[in-house]
């Protein structure tokens, strides 16, 4: 079984760009930190991500910098060549996603409501815990 589950902070605004069958596809990364274990520095991980569709266009459009993300999907590596080497990339290919970060100003946002998988109303606790993470506090996160 391939399944991921991830809740992170974007480190960058997503990257949205079309293919040339006017798919949308939107890059981005999340910055997810490990548990403290004792005595140890908190360390984080950068995943690589990669939305398709409405899904990318969505993402783009709502999300920025430092927002909270929680996503479902898969791993996907790949490879390709570029001037005569081969390099390899691993990244996380969405299926759903969930907007975390709550509106600060909703003048500055449009009026449109996105449709994301769930709609019942999420508080970051109700989110940790269906991820497996218990407590989590966003204190101890990196931005």
């Amino acid at each position: 079984m391939n399944r991921v589950e991830l809740i992170g902070r974007l480190t960058r605004n997503p990257e949205l760009r079309y293919t040339s069958s006017n798919v949308a596809v939107a890059n981005f990364s999340l910055a997810i930190n490990r548990p403290y274990k004792k005595d140890e520095v908190q360390e984080t991980d950068y995943i690589n991500c990669k939305a398709f569709n409405k899904s990318a266009e969505n993402i783009n459009k709502y999300c920025n910098k430092g927002d909270l993300l929680g996503l479902e999907g898969r791993i996907q590596t790949r490879s390709y060549e570029k001037d005569d080497k081969k390099y390899y990339a691993t990244e996380v290919i969405v299926e759903n996603y969930y907007f975390l970060t709550p509106k600060k100003n909703e003048e500055t946002k449009k009026e449109e409501k996105v449709e994301t998988p769930k709609q019942e109303e999420t508080t970051n606790e109700n989110v940790y815990e269906e991820f497996g993470m218990g407590n989590y506090d966003d204190d101890g996160i990196a931005f």
